[in-house]
């Protein structure tokens, strides 16, 4: 494998040619790869494409400026946890602050120091791998604290054995915020991140000790309820929907959150089905939650769908 192939990729989004030269010139004999885009969209096709290990950002930038890149960055899970560091002429506080609460890591004024610079890649290096480390090898999310995504895999291919073989109700339930990129875009991430916060600790609350409440990935929640058939379940997210749209925000309280659920469950005569089909009908009832209006819940009960098949 060729050396370069080794080293972390930081992506440099400028539009004059000038600084992406003399970066380039200036930042060589550092341990990683300078890939260059000149222009917002083009960048955002990179990075989704192939997500940089950090992203150096000019602001000032035809078409689209680096604020409305951020926001796209933070607004997309796939490029969410990527270190961003702002480089810009503009020296002023209040860019600096949008652009912290837009998700920004670092800030740095130009004409920069390229030393300083220097170490804050570093820096922004170290995070990235920390995170990537501590991504593989915990089951942990860490804005909520809330079991994550992969913890969430495997303990959902468990339950769904058990319920094959034990004969016991088993019920899924995905839980989404409403209109979470208009809190996002109208307040910025650090609201985004509270609300969050407050519906990982509304479920953990509401559900009983033997729930399992993970975050499944960006506003998106599930809750794997053992022992627990559609109808209790439906009770139960009914009161989690309630007591959400009860909650005044203290960066917005004129502005309400809402979930949509969608739920599958089955008592002990449910179907055999595997759990990505479980996971694929609660999904689907989801959907027709937000398609029908939004703040609802949208149950199946897949052990009557499976009295009437046997009764054909």
């Amino acid at each position: 494998m060729p050396q370069e192939d080794c080293k972390p990729v930081v992506l440099l989004i400028d539009d004059s040619i000038i600084v992406h030269r003399l970066l380039q010139a200036r930042l060589k004999h550092e341990n990683f790869v300078l890939n260059t885009s000149l222009s917002g969209k083009d960048a955002l096709e990179k990075v989704i494409a192939k997500p940089p290990a950090t992203i150096l950002l000019d602001l000032e930038m035809p078409e689209m400026d680096g604020f409305e890149v951020l926001r796209a960055l933070k607004d997309n899970p796939v490029t969410l946890n990527i270190p961003i560091i702002v480089l810009s002429g503009r020296d002023g506080s209040e860019d600096k602050v949008t652009a912290f609460d837009l998700g920004a890591n670092d800030y740095v004024t130009k004409p920069c120091d390229l030393a300083e610079l220097r170490a804050r890649l570093r820096a922004a290096l170290r995070l990235d791998r920390l995170l990537k480390l501590l991504a593989d090898r915990a089951e942990v999310d860490g804005l909520t604290g809330l079991a994550n995504r992969a913890a969430f895999d495997k303990r959902w291919s468990e339950k769904v054995s058990e319920f094959h073989r034990y004969k016991t109700p088993l019920s899924l339930a995905m839980v989404d915020a409403d209109h979470f990129k208009r809190i996002n875009d109208t307040y910025g991430h650090p609201a985004g991140d509270e609300v969050l916060q407050r519906l990982a600790q509304v479920l953990q609350q509401q559900s009983r000790a033997a729930d399992i409440v993970c975050r499944y990935g960006g506003e998106e929640f599930a809750i794997i309820l053992p022992n627990t058939g559609p109808q209790e379940a439906t009770l139960l997210a009914e009161r989690i929907r309630t007591e959400i749209g009860k909650i005044v925000w203290p960066r917005h309280p004129e502005s309400a959150v809402t979930v949509s659920i969608g739920l599958a469950g089955a008592n002990a005569d449910g179907p055999v089905i595997s759990p990505e089909q479980w996971l694929e009908l609660s999904d689907r009832n989801l959907y027709l939650a937000k398609n029908q209006g939004r703040n609802r819940v949208m149950t199946s009960d897949m052990s009557s769908q499976s009295r009437l098949a046997k009764a054909g």
